[in-house]
């Protein structure tokens, strides 16, 4: 079946899922844009047999023109063969290593916590935008790993890194950056591309001082992060003239964990602010739970998340309603494929559509409504439902999935711990705007809060 979208036709969530779930058009389906045609894959079933049980055949990235140019094909997430095979182990292995998923990494996002709560309590409950300094908190994290530091919130370096890279989420969804990657070879009439190219240029740049200053330094018995490791490595292997620890691959590398590491999380966190001032019922809850699981003085630790069910599906819920990256990130088919009836050429480019799986009528009650219900049973327990999955599956899924999770726990329950939220003076519930800015990401519109210092629950 082959339909053409308008990209730039603003369909909300309800009317992109109706538009190309229907039967009409049913859930595997061509799509071109311009001159680049496309398989998508619809539907949590569907895209769950391709990610997961055919995880060899959709497990390539696909060949996109912004990223090609951008990277040069290194790094993790837009890397190919064996190269991204080598750089995702090592990346994986590295980041356990510092902690990912262990008690010294939720050691650094409770750190990270106070300075965050600070900040909040500077604005004595009048509105402020939190964009960056969420931005700055949960990139923090991230840097600790990748640079063995963490950053003054106002460092002027730190604070360009974080503005460069918001810049791009947002220009990578811009009209003129999706026409260049249709048709590439008319690159001088277009002008974003070279902007995102300059902000990477510009992040390099200061990658390349830093890796300097490590390699002078560089001692195998004090390695403090991510960088240094890749060092080591790269020393290790400095007469083996087929390895894959160059530079552009510590560039890159570097370059997607810091970006992903701060983005979406980030992002989360800020759509989940927004949904509790929308839905403040559902934030008295939430505050209700923490009171009775976490005593005053104290700070929320992962081991809570199994005695707050009600926090915990109102996390999830916020992931799978803000669906921050409805398209995923495109995968190739490696070789000829023949799924569920259909071929599909080596080198196509495919769409699990995680829109589809997240806004699935066939696994949600009610898919287009935030309702933290939907990961709860009968008796208010916790309950995992297989189709949630916003860090995509398979083979190309989120390398910092675990790390996502403890820092969205971690900051969500330590910031309703000391607040409440409400809309500005003047702005009611019903006139917060859910309607998200399209970049490479879905990002909130951007909106003020009001952060008031709170007293538990009696």
């Amino acid at each position: 079946m082959k339909i053409m979208i308008d990209v730039e036709s603003g369909l909300r969530p309800k009317e992109l899922i109706d538009e190309i779930l229907s039967e009409k058009h049913g859930n595997i389906f061509t799509v071109h844009f311009g001159p680049k045609k496309m398989v998508v894959l619809a539907g949590y079933d569907i895209v769950k047999d391709a990610l997961v049980n055919h995880a060899d055949d959709f497990g390539d990235r696909a060949d996109i023109p912004i990223f090609r140019r951008l990277t040069g094909g290194h790094g993790i997430g837009f890397s190919h063969g064996e190269a991204w095979k080598v750089m995702r182990r090592f990346t994986l292995s590295t980041l356990r290593d510092f902690g990912m998923g262990k008690r010294t990494v939720e050691d650094s996002i409770l750190d990270e916590l106070h300075p965050l709560i600070k900040h909040f309590e500077s604005h004595k409950g009048k509105p402020f935008n939190a964009r960056i300094i969420l931005n700055s908190a949960v990139s923090n994290v991230i840097c600790s790993i990748i640079f063995g530091k963490r950053f003054d919130y106002e460092d002027p370096t730190f604070l360009t890194l974080i503005n460069l890279l918001a810049e791009n989420i947002k220009l990578l969804g811009a009209p003129t950056v999706q026409l260049y990657n249709y048709y590439p070879a008319l690159a001088g009439l277009f002008g974003a591309h070279k902007t995102v190219e300059g902000n990477v240029n510009q992040q390099v740049a200061f990658l390349q001082d830093f890796f300097e200053e490590h390699r002078k330094e560089l001692d195998a018995n004090n390695v403090t992060g991510f960088i240094d490791a890749y060092l080591l490595k790269q020393e290790q292997e400095s007469k083996n003239g087929s390895t894959h620890f160059n530079e552009k691959n510590l560039t890159y590398s570097t370059l997607d964990l810091f970006a992903a590491g701060t983005e979406t999380t980030s992002t989360t966190l800020r759509w989940g602010l927004l949904l509790l001032m929308k839905y403040p019922e559902i934030q008295r809850k939430v505050h209700k739970e923490i009171d009775n699981v976490i005593k005053p003085g104290q700070v929320p630790k992962v081991e809570d998340r199994r005695n707050m069910p009600y926090t915990d599906a109102v996390l999830h819920e916020i992931q799978r309603f803000a669906n921050i990256l409805p398209l995923n990130v495109s995968r190739a088919t490696n070789s000829d494929v023949h799924f569920r009836g259909y071929f599909i050429p080596k080198g196509t480019e495919v769409i699990p559509l995680l829109i589809s799986v997240l806004y699935d009528k066939s696994q949600w009650e009610t898919p287009y409504t935030f309702n933290p219900q939907h990961f709860l049973d009968e008796d208010g327990k916790f309950l995992r439902k297989d189709a949630f999955l916003p860090f995509s599956a398979g083979r190309r899924a989120c390398v910092g999935e675990s790390l996502a999770k403890m820092e969205l726990f971690l900051f969500f329950t330590g910031l309703l711990q000391r607040f409440t939220f409400h809309p500005p003076s003047g702005v009611t519930e019903a006139d917060l705007d859910l309607t998200a800015e399209v970049g490479f990401t879905l990002t909130p519109a951007p909106h003020c809060i009001c952060a008031v210092a709170r007293e538990p629950m009696a």
